[in-house]
């Protein structure tokens, strides 16, 4: 079996033109011998039919002898003209031969700037599963080179023709994966809709996640300050591998439960994952003492007795990972840190590890940063998750306001997702809920026909829980919504009611993403920093759609705002 690039492609769910194309990666992983390598693009989310890798190509395969092969791949209906096989998109016609051969340049291109001309292979391939090729010689593709609906069972065997497994090996063969991970960047997102662990997104990476573990010095301490979507989760979950790889043991700390939840799900099982509250009740009760979560301000007690406990050996760790760092108190700090191991002799200096994940721009509790004199600080403002009008939206709106939302950059491939503001029933009375209701729904309805599924999309209220208009709510029409009860059983964990929608509040969604994100209750009297964080907060949560229902004051001046 094939290696597969990303690895977990295996438990996506997928549907529409990715479902296909999860299929032939099936296909080439089952038929190509684990010498060979596949990269794909099956994670990448689009509102366009293509989920490419690179260019026009869905997939790139790599040979043992390092020769690569674009594999470009075309579902559903094609057109034969004089000009060539054309695919239509939309109000549109592309051109098959003409797109891949773009690709194929600009490849060609980065192959001889990094390798040399002529020291290197690169093939190309088209693969069309519906489409009979009635005559290949005017398709503008070499006819050796198309596979067809004739030929669909035999692309791993024409693959394997082209890219024979036991031809001498290049050159640059030793160089090529490497290579195509700095071109390709795929690493996985681990945000996604709490509850659905499986519906994953994944991004285009800036390298957080690879150049920021190659970086050495003692004591270990780096605080990563980097906005929405640049990769500090994805670099939080890289680091636990690592660290599990090398037998460390290795603690994870977030401040929101839902992203705890939701980590624990995919990082390694050798690793502690945790809330802060959680961390102080699994230490509490390791102690001997059951928190009673009915009493009043029970989260404060927590701290304060895990401040003040003593740590036993089993509760100290080789690598300590602190995410969203923008939330945690300064006294956490210090009760945080008696949970590093002392170091010893053996360790060359080195000690303990410890990484602090952080976004000020997302510190909703106006809490002053912590203090961490001598660390090591490492920036990032690029956002390689949202769409890049996602991105403009914010700049035009609140860069004004919070100039460092001016400053940061737009990392994604994807663009043209068209945000959406819609202002509720202007007259509506203050006391009714109905108008912001009745256009939630609404906004559903639209996210239902762009084709997101209910799973997919998550109704963000831009108040707390507790002031929100929803929370009363079961249902919006006919969606039953699955949202926090603000209870917690005796354990701790959260309650949910059941449902196929999920809301939640910006605040306890913050560290997750969804394709499709409602950002709704959207108002205010002066849309200060304050205002400004919230909207960046919730719409950098939308991976594909943003779509804003907002009070008629608050849309007009968003809308003014972007007009200008």
């Amino acid at each position: 079996m094939a290696r597969i690039v990303p690895d977990d492609w295996q438990h996506l769910e997928a549907t529409g033109a990715a479902a296909r194309e999860r299929e032939t990666l099936a296909a080439l992983a089952h038929g190509l011998p684990d010498t060979y390598t596949v990269y794909h693009g099956v994670h990448w989310t689009r509102l366009a039919e293509s989920f490419s890798v690179f260019g026009e190509a869905q997939f790139v395969i790599v040979s043992p002898a390092g020769r690569v092969m674009l594999v470009e791949q075309r579902a559903g209906f094609l057109r034969e003209t004089a000009n060539g096989l054309v695919k239509a998109h939309l109000q549109t016609e592309r051109n098959v031969a003409v797109g891949l051969a773009r690709t194929m340049e600009n490849l060609h291109r980065r192959f001889t700037a990094a390798f040399g001309a002529g020291t290197y292979g690169l093939e190309e391939l088209f693969y069309c599963p519906d489409h009979v090729v009635r005559n290949p010689a005017i398709a503008g593709v070499n006819p050796a080179r198309i596979v067809d609906a004739t030929r669909k069972a035999k692309l791993a065997a024409v693959v394997l023709e082209a890219l024979p497994e036991n031809e001498p090996r290049l050159p640059c063969a030793a160089r090529i994966p490497h290579f195509l991970a700095d071109e390709l960047s795929l690493t996985p997102d681990t945000s996604a809709l709490i509850g659905a662990a499986d519906t994953l997104v994944t991004r285009l990476a800036g390298g957080l996640a690879t150049w920021a573990r190659r970086l050495e010095f003692a004591p270990f301490r780096l605080r990563v300050i980097g906005t929405a979507g640049s990769g500090k989760t994805q670099l939080a979950v890289q680091v636990m591998k690592d660290a599990v790889a090398r037998g460390a043991r290795t603690l994870y700390v977030c401040f929101n439960r839902p992203l705890a939840d939701h980590i624990a799900k995919l990082a390694p099982p050798e690793v502690k994952v945790a809330n802060y509250h959680q961390l102080c009740d699994w230490v509490a009760r390791d102690g001997g003492h059951v928190p009673e979560f009915e009493g009043p301000n029970p989260f404060e007690e927590l701290e304060r007795r895990f401040a003040q406990a003593p740590i036993p050996e089993h509760w100290q760790f080789d690598v300590l990972i602190v995410d969203e760092g923008q939330d945690f108190h300064e006294a956490w700090v210090s009760a945080l840190a008696r949970l590093l191991r002392p170091e010893t002799a053996a360790d060359d200096g080195r000690g303990a590890a410890w990484w602090w994940l952080e976004d000020p721009l997302q510190n909703l509790f106006s809490r002053a940063p912590a203090a961490l004199p001598g660390w090591t600080v490492l920036r990032e403002q690029t956002n390689y998750r949202s769409p890049r009008d996602v991105l403009a939206f914010l700049r035009d709106v609140a860069g004004e306001t919070v100039p460092a939302i001016a400053q940061l950059v737009a990392g994604s491939p994807f663009d043209g997702s068209d945000v959406t503001v819609s202002a509720w029933d202007e007259g509506a009375e203050v006391s009714n809920d109905s108008g912001v209701v009745d256009a939630t729904k609404r906004a559903i309805t639209q996210a239902l026909s762009l084709g997101f599924r209910k799973q997919d999309i998550v109704v963000l209220s831009f108040r707390g829980r507790e002031h929100s208009r929803f929370t009363t709510h079961d249902d919006l029409g006919p969606h039953r919504l699955r949202h926090f009860t603000g209870q917690y059983d005796l354990f701790g964990n959260p309650e949910y009611r059941e449902g196929d929608v999920l809301l939640d509040s910006i605040y306890r969604f913050k560290g997750q993403s969804a394709p499709c994100v409602i950002l709704t209750e959207v108002d205010f009297e002066t849309f200060d920093e304050r205002a400004a964080r919230k909207l960046f907060v919730g719409a950098t949560r939308a991976t594909m759609k943003l779509i804003v229902v907002a009070s008629p004051r608050a849309a007009a001046f968003i809308e003014a705002r972007r007009g200008g």
